[in-house]
């Protein structure tokens, strides 16, 4: 959770595969496989075997494909929101 203003949570879910499938129009497999190629970020896991990525970070991925962002910058941007989930 982000404070905003000191005053309340900004929420920001948690989404399961199939959510971040339909919001990227990409299969399982590539899922992982742009992981694997840094072109992704990794799951949180989230107990036992499941997994969920932070809805702002596919944002931020599909924003930068809307942009026309090149693979080696939305792997800066990949490495970049990794980092932030320890600050967060």
């Amino acid at each position: 959770m982000v404070m905003t203003n000191n005053i309340l949570p900004t929420i920001n879910p948690l989404l399961r595969l199939p959510v971040v499938k339909q919001a990227t129009g990409k299969s399982r497999t590539t899922v992982y496989r742009d992981i694997e190629k840094g072109l992704m970020p990794r799951p949180v896991k989230i107990g036992g075997n499941r997994s969920a990525w932070p809805q702002n970070e596919i944002t931020a991925i599909n924003q930068a494909r809307i942009a026309g962002k090149s693979d080696d910058a939305i792997k800066i941007l990949v490495i970049e929101l990794e980092a932030a989930r320890e600050t967060a």
